[in-house]
């Protein structure tokens, strides 16, 4: 169920405050509480994965969707994330997808945007919350973002989803895509996904699924290892298993 003020579901759902609001309360345990009722109704409404919180940089304060995100301040954003993602998954089974990972700055023209940062800045301002949420409360998935950072799609970025998030932070979930990102239009490549360590692509479409197959056999210009694709699958097999929906 999308997020992240709330589940947003077409029957009622409690609508919690949004995150700036969260923020400004500096009271974890309100935001710890806040967590624990989405995840109450999560498992009343049998859904595992809640996509929030929203994780971004207020950069500008006209930022399209500064609503779902916490702060201007990187600690700050981490610190209520990883609050809020223990509040949720305190209820067995259930998870956070704390997004959009990573760079995600604007709401115009997002697809087709490139942050272009040094590695200072990235690790300082934009990885930062991400980096205390993974280790202070090890989130059940990660979103990865729209945009690219420094020319690469962020779901496509091994430098993110693997090195950083797994072998530098030890982030044991799932990476998924934002919905549609593997657009004909310029967007993130379905193989190049599993290539990066990018779980899962969403929502999935034949052309998805035909490239992948077809990088298997290093046929249309890309190439694609099994052990890889087999990664994948083995992570997302161990969130399914691990839900209260196949116990």
């Amino acid at each position: 169920a999308d997020g992240p003020a709330g589940l947003r579901l077409e029957i009622p759902c409690t609508a919690i405050p949004i995150a700036t609001t969260l923020a400004q309360s500096w009271d974890m345990d309100l935001i710890h509480r806040m967590g624990e009722l989405v995840g109450e109704e999560m498992k009343q409404l049998h859904v595992d994965l809640w996509l929030a919180p929203g994780m971004n940089i207020h950069r500008n304060p006209l930022c399209g969707r500064n609503f779902e995100y916490y702060s201007e301040d990187p600690v700050l954003t981490g610190l209520c994330a990883a609050t809020e993602t223990k509040g949720v998954q305190s209820q067995k089974g259930k998870g956070t997808t704390i997004k959009h990972f990573a760079g995600n700055n604007q709401e115009d023209n997002r697809m087709g945007s490139d942050s272009i940062l040094s590695e200072r800045t990235l690790r300082e301002i934009y990885l930062k919350g991400f980096e205390i949420a993974i280790k202070e409360s090890q989130p059940k998935a990660i979103m990865t973002s729209y945009n690219k950072v420094n020319g690469v799609h962020t779901a496509n970025s091994y430098d993110l989803c693997t090195t950083a998030a797994r072998k530098e932070w030890g982030f044991a979930g799932i990476i998924m895509t934002d919905w549609t990102t593997t657009n004909a239009d310029g967007g993130s490549s379905a193989a190049k996904c599993i290539a990066a360590g990018n779980d899962l692509v969403m929502p999935g479409t034949d052309t998805d699924r035909r490239e992948i197959l077809d990088a298997l056999s290093a046929e249309n210009d890309q190439y694609l290892e099994e052990k890889d694709l087999t990664a994948c699958a083995q992570r997302i097999l161990e969130m399914i298993f691990t839900s209260n929906s196949y116990e």
